[in-house]
């Protein structure tokens, strides 16, 4: 399946283009250039299911697509997810029947928005929410140690977004509720009191004067650490307030984003409460299931209640697919299943019972299938087409000069700042890896500039926990390398082979949960580098943090 494509060329694409790099990269002896053709990616789940033709499949955004907000304009659906420090950042999703979605921009996509400089990958851009008023699409979120708080707006959701208005409170995981013509920012912060343990935090009200945009009023703690204080919960955030039936209802997740991540619903008479906890909270949350079933979904919570235009309701949430020992590599990903109300409170799920990989669909007008797919097996080839990169490719932190270009059919990247420069920027962009059985692969031609020069394919959790295959110049001869970094500052080297960089040389990275095997392809001949590689450090549970694994080229001096 064509991975570029006219649709994946045009948009907001263009923004990233004009900003870090259409123009032709330098040609100073120190820039060795690597020239990377036709990218591709197959990928396939590792639970086998099959949907029924009146079915879809969870999750509906593979791999790393955390923290899901969703909206509803008319009879179009509009999501976004936290990106952390890649860039460019919060992607936005459009669907006609919340199943079958098409990315048609990045909200942040100018280095001017925001700047990360010095931030680790999994800072920055947190849990945001988009939302819809007088013709106007709202983002409220937060840049931690990078702003905090702010409010981005767009005519159009594919863009271009606004620069940040930044909001004075503080906390992370904003949201707006808009009752008329007024709007209410509720979201996490430090509780009225001095914390009683640590995770202790709260929920707050404050309106937003969205003309002016500014907070203006009181502020009000709603919920003070969770459903029962006396249990000390944990990390209460991601909320949401809705009104349905006289009741305000206010959603939120709690637990904290490992194992033991809830979503819980407080119910009141007033928008500023009294809130009471629903007797049979939590109403989303897989930690009560045996830890060793087979393909299981953990971690699920962060939930959004959408009701559709046929008065149905649904919740996006997050989730993971541990590929064994509470392990993934893929990151948190984006789900769907349908809200019943009973009693006068939501229901997600019921406890005790696990996501089910298959769910019969919304009750709505079948959408267009997307040529690019975010669900179930699929694959694509990026042939870069046309003269910039689509909107799916992602570098980290924000890029102050322009590294890459598309010409003739190839990227093009000029070296950039070493993988753990806090304050630099890589020479890399990369493809979330959305499979945790998948096969990537790229041909490239590079002839390094001196010793220990390199490019090549870079799989990246963080600045700390990546690996790097490719090619680069040892004792004055070219070879292909594997080097790892298991959260550490330097690599480990594992292997080397002897390569004639005058022929082009095809990268094959071929993961199977938590290992992989590389292989290589120098004038003709394919050959395997190393085989069965452990790469459980590019895992959550080892790495730390809220991101996922991207794989793609890269080019360091």
């Amino acid at each position: 399946m064509e991975r570029i494509v006219g649709v994946y060329q045009r948009n907001r694409a263009a923004a990233w283009a004009a900003a870090i790099g259409a123009a032709v990269l330098g040609t100073a002896a120190s820039a060795q250039v690597a020239r990377f053709e036709r990218f591709t990616y197959q990928g396939k789940a590792q639970e086998r299911v099959a949907a029924a033709p009146g079915d879809f499949r969870n999750p509906i955004l593979s791999g790393y697509y955390p923290d899901p907000s969703v909206t509803r304009v008319g009879d179009d659906y509009y999501l976004v997810n936290s990106s952390f420090a890649h860039f460019p950042g919060l992607p936005v999703f459009r669907s006609k029947d919340l199943v079958n979605w098409v990315q048609i921009g990045n909200a942040i996509d100018r280095p001017g928005q925001l700047d990360f400089t010095g931030r680790r990958v999994s800072q920055a851009v947190f849990a945001p929410d988009i939302s819809f008023h007088d013709g106007t699409f709202y983002i409220v979120n937060t840049c931690v140690e990078c702003g905090g708080n702010f409010v981005i707006t767009a005519k159009d959701p594919a863009g271009p977004w606004s620069q940040p208005t930044w909001l004075p409170f503080e906390g992370i995981d904003p949201s707006i509720y808009w009752e008329g013509d007024r709007a209410f920012i509720v979201n996490n912060r430090a509780p009225a009191e001095p914390p009683r343990y640590d995770g202790h935090r709260a929920l707050w009200v404050q309106e937003f004067d969205w003309r002016a945009g500014r907070m203006i009023g009181e502020s009000t703690q709603l919920v003070n650490g969770g459903v029962d204080l006396a249990t000390q919960p944990v990390w209460i955030e991601g909320p949401h307030l809705l009104k349905k039936d006289g009741f305000y209802y206010l959603t939120a997740a709690e637990g904290g984003t490992g194992d033991n991540h809830s979503q819980v619903v407080f119910r009141a008479n007033s928008l500023r409460g009294p809130f009471v906890p629903y007797a049979g909270n939590p109403i989303l949350t897989q930690r009560d299931l045996p830890a060793d079933r087979a393909n299981p979904v953990t971690s699920a919570g962060h939930a959004k209640l959408v009701q559709t235009q046929n008065g149905d309701w649904w919740a996006t949430f997050l989730a993971t697919r541990p590929y064994g020992d509470g392990r993934y590599n893929i990151g948190r990903e984006t789900f769907l299943l349908p809200v019943t109300w009973r009693g006068g409170w939501p229901h997600i799920l019921e406890r005790n019972t696990a996501i089910p990989f298959v769910v019969p669909r919304p009750k709505l007008a079948a959408g267009p299938v997307p040529v690019l797919p975010t669900s179930g097996d699929f694959g694509y080839v990026d042939a870069f087409a046309g003269d910039r990169l689509a909107m799916q490719w992602i570098g980290i932190r924000t890029p102050g000069q322009r590294f890459w270009r598309i010409a003739d059919g190839a990227l093009e990247l000029q070296p950039g700042a070493r993988f753990g420069d806090l304050n630099g920027v890589p020479s890399f962009v990369g493809r979330r890896q959305q499979h945790h059985v998948a096969t990537v692969s790229v041909t490239m031609r590079y002839v390094p500039a001196r010793d220990g020069a390199r490019a090549g394919l870079a799989a990246v959790q963080n600045d700390r926990s990546l690996l790097l295959f490719g090619v680069t110049q040892a004792a004055g001869k070219p070879v292909v390398a594997l080097w790892t970094r298991a959260g550490a500052d330097r690599d480990t080297l594992v292997a080397t082979a002897p390569i004639d960089p005058r022929k082009p040389v095809a990268l094959t990275i071929r993961a199977e949960g938590g290992t992989m095997a590389f292989d290589y392809a120098n004038g003709g001949k394919g050959m395997t580098l190393k085989n069965g590689v452990d790469v459980r450090f590019l895992s959550t549970k080892d790495a730390g943090g809220f991101v996922g694994t991207v794989i793609g080229p890269f080019d360091e001096p």
